[in-house]
């Protein structure tokens, strides 16, 4: 009988250090809480395989590494899509949001740089036909990659190594729905509103959801509409890509809090319907051993300097060139990758508070 009892302990110690890893390795990659160890892991992630999609890539590597990182004991990069698909039907969306996330083991540091949507790129023919080819603003790559059967998650990497001269080892793509079913998984976050604001509620025709300035616990209805906030006054004070970073330090928070737990049957519905990775279950679980300590202190943030212009009646990004090669260095230096030409510590840095 007193055997039964520490057997049942052990199991439910075991049952709660895995939720805590699925809750820690999901944040570590924009809210995506992917990894929760042993058995259970493989059997869920098994449950949610449509999940798994690779890039296709020669030597499954960047052009940009001469060889193939180990997730553990090399630094990597991840880039981390929100792709709006809410208005054509859960297909062919945009990549609305572009995060470059670096983790590096060492000094179990994490960076994070928003890749501006508008940011003005070309694409070829090769790559999405002559139909699409041309200037673009580089949320269209996602979309134009999956129309035309080139990949949208190919051609969203190496559109993003193509800008920032640095190596994009994988990516985890998530869509509205799987966010805000996150974020609710998760019993919502807990943010430092900076600025008042409204943004319209998608899934409820559009009413308005307010913002007032202060604290405020957000489910994943609120959570998203706060991170998509961009046309309202008050995003040219308290932009989107604060916001979006914002979250992401106070979704780390909550994963690491007490008393935040997941089933698995919620982890395999959000996996299987809204998320696609190229991480291999075995490099997620090693994501999780190597990152599980780290808090939002951690955190820093890079971002791309420049300005909207309005070129043949469209607005586009563009980066200053000057400090898009300085972003790309400091890229560089979290990923301990050689420099081609010195740079030096500017503003373009800053610790999340």
């Amino acid at each position: 009988m007193e055997q039964n009892k520490r057997t049942k302990v052990r199991k439910q110690q075991k049952k709660r250090k895995l939720k805590k890893a699925i809750l820690l390795t999901f944040l570590f990659t924009l809210i995506l809480v992917l990894a929760f160890g042993g058995y259970i892991f493989y059997q869920a992630y098994d449950a949610a395989k449509d999940s798994h999609k690779e890039l296709d890539r020669k030597g499954n590597k960047s052009e940009l590494r001469e060889k193939a990182v180990t997730i553990g004991k090399d630094p990597i990069s991840i880039l981390l899509l929100g792709i709006e698909n809410y208005s054509t039907d859960g297909k062919d969306g945009r990549a609305d949001t572009q995060i470059v996330v670096t983790l590096n083991p060492d000094s179990n540091q994490m960076t994070m740089t928003s890749v501006p949507r508008d940011t003005m790129i070309e694409l070829t023919e090769e790559e999405v036909t002559s139909k699409y080819a041309g200037t673009n603003k580089i949320l269209a790559s996602y979309a134009f990659g999956s129309i035309t059967g080139y990949g949208g998650n190919k051609l969203a990497v190496e559109k993003v190594e193509e800008l920032l001269d640095v190596p994009i080892d994988h990516y985890i793509a998530v869509d509205f729905e799987g966010f805000r079913d996150i974020v609710d998984a998760l019993g919502g976050v807990t943010i430092d509103i900076k600025e008042p604001f409204w943004e319209k509620d998608i899934y409820n025709n559009n009413q308005p959801i307010n913002f007032a300035k202060g604290e405020a616990h957000l489910n994943g209805t609120e959570a998203l509409a706060f991170v998509r906030m961009r046309k309202r006054d008050v995003n040219a004070i308290y932009p989107r890509d604060e916001r979006q970073r914002q979250f992401i330090s106070a979704a780390i928070d909550e994963a690491v809090s007490a008393g935040t737990i997941f089933k698995i049957g919620e982890i395999t519905d959000i996996l299987g319907e809204n998320v696609q990775t190229s991480l291999e279950p075995s490099e997620i679980y090693a994501l999780q051993k190597a990152y599980s300590s780290m808090s939002s202190s951690k955190i820093q943030t890079i971002e791309i300097p420049g300005q909207n212009q309005r070129i043949n009646d469209l607005y586009y990004f563009i980066p200053d060139e000057v400090g898009l090669k300085e972003t790309s260095i400091k890229i560089k230096q979290a990923l301990d990758l050689p420099v081609s030409e010195p740079g030096t510590e500017s503003d373009a840095t800053t610790e999340t508070e």
